[in-house]
């Protein structure tokens, strides 16, 4: 078991030394004009597009959603401006399904803020992204990048690293979304979402 644990930390350290070696192009997902790249939910009252900005806003059920990428992606970097605009922000990405994702704003659970930190379901949040308070700007505009490495996670804040875990429950491919919390009144802006594949 532990040669098995040893064994895994080296190939991700090669993995991701081999990834800064050769950063991924990342191309647009969002064109700043409509949904088009998006599976768009049905009866869609919560993603709105206008001037470049995907806003997400509960509705009067607060039911909350899940805006996916039609394409599905196995090893990838996902990178985005969000601002947190009103309510009490909850959302997320979600990596390659609803099980995992990199929380983004206040948690439902905690009652505290835990951007960049993974919740995973079954486990929470088995770590916590590191000094969030003192990088994050309040409402404005701010910057996160995720790589998603099979079950490999690394965290960016406006360009600050935050946040490195390795989950041994990870789906292997899927697609990526973004989430509207339920049971939540919140108004979340994302822009210049960008993804490259490893």
């Amino acid at each position: 078991m532990k040669a098995k644990i040893i064994c895994t930390f080296l190939l991700v350290n090669f993995i991701t030394l081999n990834m800064f070696a050769q950063e991924p192009v990342l191309k647009s997902a969002f064109n700043g004009k409509n949904l088009k790249g998006w599976i768009v939910p049905e009866n869609n009252i919560w993603w709105s597009v206008e001037n470049g900005i995907l806003r997400a806003k509960s509705g009067p059920d607060k039911k909350g959603s899940i805006l996916w990428t039609d394409k599905e992606y196995t090893d990838f970097v996902i990178e985005t401006d969000f601002r947190y605009d009103e309510g009490t922000v909850d959302t997320g990405i979600f990596l390659r399904n609803d099980k995992e994702q990199i929380q983004m704003g206040i948690s439902g659970s905690l009652k505290r803020d835990m951007t960049g930190s993974p919740y995973i379901v079954g486990k929470k949040y088995p770590v916590e992204a590191q000094n969030v308070k003192d990088i994050l700007k309040p409402n404005d505009w701010n910057t996160i990048k995720v790589i998603a490495i099979a079950g490999y996670y690394e965290v960016w804040l406006n360009s600050k690293h935050v946040m490195s875990y390795t989950s041994d429950s990870y789906v292997k491919t899927g697609p990526i979304g973004l989430q509207l919390h339920p049971n939540t009144e919140m108004t979340v802006s994302f822009r210049n979402i960008k993804i490259g594949k490893m």
